[in-house]
């Protein structure tokens, strides 16, 4: 389709608008196979700082299927987990509130009730820029100013209002600019090799460079805090245009569980059945194995199809 050059603007605009919405509107013709990679990183890896003990031979079965599928699959999104080493959910942000010298150790749960009572407390020197990171709510003390331990206890609140977490202090990962922030090198080189085999470009998605707030879904942060953090509408948009959507990565217990829980939730009026989850290409963090479970019960309740590489292709293609 080619739009003459010498037509007045508002036919060019109007035409404009027009392909691109039959370029990429999810239509009954589309036949899009898209892999989504959730957090593939090195962090989540044995030697990283969060290892999932299963992850490479995961990762080792998701080489296979892209180095076997190169021309089936159209797209590859990958998401990155993205941190600073003062996040909400690392140690360093946090103080004993007693001697406010000692931080938490990582998998310490933090209550909003240990909020409230100063169990534990935010740091106090924590350098923010407001108009930026915190938008959509705020937390302030009896003079209307800016109150980082008001902020704390107003998070933990809308966190655990949710029902779904209180606030887990991890192990710091993911770190940005770190070795552990980078794609596992096996998956890394099928990436490239596809990328060079098809002609795309691998699409990157970051997630979690918020100090206030927690990212386990790659589409909106557990509590939104701005614009940034809220749900991404573009990247929903995005992964609608594919026909046949294929979920992979770490972990199953957390940043695969949520942001497929938001995908299948925002899925308009068409089959679940065109979204696969790879259920021999992610593993749950240590000691979260029922949350695991949990998700896949409900996926396929909800009409996902469960799948292992071997058998992904001849069910979506």
């Amino acid at each position: 389709f080619t739009v003459p050059r010498n037509l007045p603007n508002r036919i060019l605009s109007y035409c404009s608008i027009t392909y691109s919405v039959v370029l990429f509107f999810p239509g009954r013709n589309n036949t899009m196979t898209t892999l989504l990679l959730i957090d593939v990183q090195k962090d989540f890896h044995p030697g990283g700082s969060l290892a999932i003990p299963k992850a490479d031979e995961d990762a080792t079965r998701l080489v296979e299927l892209i180095q076997a599928n190169q021309g089936s699959i159209d797209r590859i999104v990958v998401t990155m987990d993205s941190h600073h080493k003062l996040h909400i959910a690392h140690p360093c942000f946090w103080l004993d509130g007693k001697t406010k010298k000692t931080h938490p150790s990582p998998f310490t749960i933090i209550s909003n009730e240990d909020v409230v009572n100063k169990k534990w407390v935010p740091r106090s020197n924590l350098s923010l820029s407001l108009e930026k990171d915190l938008t959509l709510f705020t937390a302030t003390n009896d003079d209307g100013i800016f109150d980082l331990y008001e902020y704390a206890k107003e998070y933990t609140r809308r966190l655990e209002e949710k029902g779904t977490f209180q606030l887990c202090i991890w192990p710091e990962h993911c770190l940005i600019g770190t070795d552990g922030h980078a794609i596992v090198d096996d998956v890394r080189q099928a990436l490239d090799d596809w990328s060079v085999a098809t002609g795309g470009s691998v699409e990157f998605v970051t997630k979690g460079q918020n100090l206030l707030t927690e990212s386990y879904s790659a589409l909106a942060a557990e509590v939104p805090v701005n614009e940034e953090t809220s749900f991404n509408e573009a990247v929903m948009e995005s992964l609608l245009k594919s026909k046949n959507l294929m979920v992979a990565g770490q972990a199953m217990s957390h940043c695969v569980n949520y942001t497929l829980r938001d995908i299948v939730e925002h899925w308009p009026q068409r089959p679940r059945g065109e979204i696969t989850l790879l259920i021999d290409c992610a593993s749950a963090v240590p000691g979260f194995e029922a949350a695991a479970e949990q998700f896949q019960k409900d996926m396929e309740a909800a009409g996902v199809v469960l799948s292992s590489i071997s058998e992904a292709f001849p069910i979506c293609c």
